[in-house]
């Protein structure tokens, strides 16, 4: 579940036989929720809300009136990435996160989530806006 050992989550990697619990409950999981822990994450790391809407905008598509409205709707994720026109660079966002090597996971929408989840990740890393964003 995001956002995984970071925002003190005990996270385990589901069996086989709990994988399709896993992404039902991803998919059910409310953006408004995971947002502030997105941003308390990156501010405790002096990253700014800009920084965290400007990557959610990279991946995503929609511009920052968009997220708030997105976050107090309380969409779920499986609805925010639907309505999301995902980056042509995306499937370059690769490593690990939570346990799960983003690449190799098989569900789209869990690895759309887990894809949000590195870039914030990254974000707070101090990573280098141009880097995160797959720029060069």
């Amino acid at each position: 579940m995001p956002p995984c050992r970071n925002f003190n989550h005990t996270f385990k990697k589901p069996n086989m036989a709990g994988a399709a619990d896993h992404h039902e409950r991803m998919a059910k999981m409310i953006f408004g929720s995971v947002y502030p822990l997105y941003l308390s994450k990156i501010e405790k790391k002096g990253r700014s809300k800009e920084e965290l809407d400007q990557v959610i905008t990279w991946l995503t598509g929609f511009d920052e009136q968009t997220i708030q409205a997105l976050a107090t709707e309380r969409v779920t994720f499986e609805t925010f990435f639907k309505r999301a026109a995902l980056h042509k660079n995306a499937q370059l966002i690769t490593g690990m996160i939570c346990g799960y090597r983003i690449e190799e996971i098989d569900n789209p929408l869990t690895q759309k989530v887990r894809y949000l989840d590195k870039l914030v990740d990254e974000l707070a890393k101090g990573k280098k806006m141009e880097k995160i964003l797959r720029e060069g």
